[in-house]
C-alpha cells in the first residue's frame, strides 16, 4: 500500500536567527521528523512512499540521496577488508518517489499532482509528513475496509495544546473554562486513508482536503473517521519541536513503535 506524504508546505523558523527550515526536515534527535513518520508507516508494512515536494524539496532529495545505513545504524567493521556488516537497517527496503508538486500548491493540488503515482492502488494512505502518533495504522486501515461505501477516512484526535474551552452566557459571563484536552472536542489531524474515487471529489482551486473535497464527501455520506485517544503531536511550533526532541532523547518516544517491538524481542531472547 502506497503512502503519499505532503512535504512541500510552509517552512518553520526555529529561532529568530535561523533560516526557515522545511518542516519535514526539522531534526528530532539525529533524523528529521519526516524520517520518523516514514519509519512509523514502515513498521506497519507500508514502505512505498510518494513525497509531494515543494519548499525545500532539494534538501529532502539530498537527505535521502546521501543517506547511509551505516551512519544511522549499528554495524561491525572488518578493518582488514573494510567490509561493513549492518546489525540492523531501516530504509533499504523502502521505495521513495520524489515528485515536485509546486512551492505554493495546496494539499488538494499536491494530491492531484501525484495521481499517476498511486494509480492502481485501490486504497492508499496520505499524511502531512510532520505529525507523529502512537496509533495503529493497521487498525486505521482495517476500520476503513469495513466501510466499503466510504471514499475517505481520517484520524480524529482530541485537541491538544495550552488552550481552554470557554462557554458563555448571553451577557458574556463565563460559565465554563476547561482545558481543551479534557473536553469532548475532536479534530482532524490527517492520517488519511483514501480510495481512488477521492480524485473525483477534488477540483482545481481546492485547498486542504477537509476544506472542499471532504465537504463534498460529507454531502454524499462517503466520509468516515477513526477516533484515536492516544498520543499525537503536530510539528507546528518551536514548543512542539522541543517536546518531540525531549521525548526522543528520553528514549521513550511514543511514536517509535518499532523500537518497542525490537526491545520486546531482545528481552524475550535474553530471558
Amino acid at each position: 500500500m502506497k503512502v503519499v506524504l505532503f512535504c512541500g508546505g510552509a517552512p518553520l523558523r526555529l529561532t529568530e536567527h535561523d533560516r526557515p527550515v522545511p518542516k519535514p526536515m526539522v531534526m528530532i534527535g539525529y533524523r528529521p521528523v519526516l524520517w520518523h513518520v516514514m519509519r512509523w508507516y514502515a513498521h506497519w508494512g507500508m514502505r512505498d512512499f510518494v513525497l509531494c515536494l515543494g519548499y525545500g524539496g532539494d534538501l529532502i532529495k539530498r537527505y535521502f540521496l546521501d543517506y547511509s545505513e551505516a551512519l544511522s545504524n549499528d554495524f561491525v567493521l572488518s578493518a582488514g577488508t573494510g567490509d561493513v556488516r549492518l546489525l540492523q537497517a531501516d530504509i533499504r527496503d523502502w521505495t521513495i518517489t520524489f515528485a515536485d508538486t509546486g512551492v505554493n500548491a495546496t494539499i488538494s493540488q499536491r494530491l492531484r499532482a501525484v495521481r499517476e503515482h498511486v494509480r492502481g492502488e485501490e486504497i492508499f494512505c496520505a499524511n502531512y509528513g510532520d505529525i507523529v502518533s502512537d496509533a495503529s495504522m493497521e487498525a486505521i486501515v482495517d476500520d476503513f475496509r469495513r466501510h466499503p461505501d466510504k471514499v475517505a477516512s481520517f484520524m480524529a484526535v482530541r485537541q491538544r495544546g495550552p488552550f481552554h474551552v470557554v462557554e458563555q452566557a448571553e451577557d458574556g459571563s463565563v460559565t465554563l473554562l476547561r482545558d481543551v484536552s479534557s473536553s469532548d472536542v475532536w479534530i482532524d489531524n490527517g492520517f488519511f486513508v483514501l480510495r481512488q474515487e477521492i480524485f473525483d471529489y477534488i477540483q482545481a482551486g481546492d485547498g486542504d482536503l477537509p476544506d472542499e473535497p471532504f465537504q463534498r464527501l460529507l454531502a454524499e455520506n462517503k466520509l468516515t473517521s477513526f477516533r484515536h485517544d492516544g498520543f499525537w503531536i503536530p510539528m507546528n511550533t518551536l514548543r512542539d519541536v522541543q517536546e518531540l526532541v525531549a521525548l526522543e532523547e528520553s528514549g521513550q518516544a511514543p511514536w517509535a513503535v518499532w523500537r518497542r517491538e525490537a526491545d520486546g524481542a531482545k528481552a524475550a531472547a535474553e530471558s
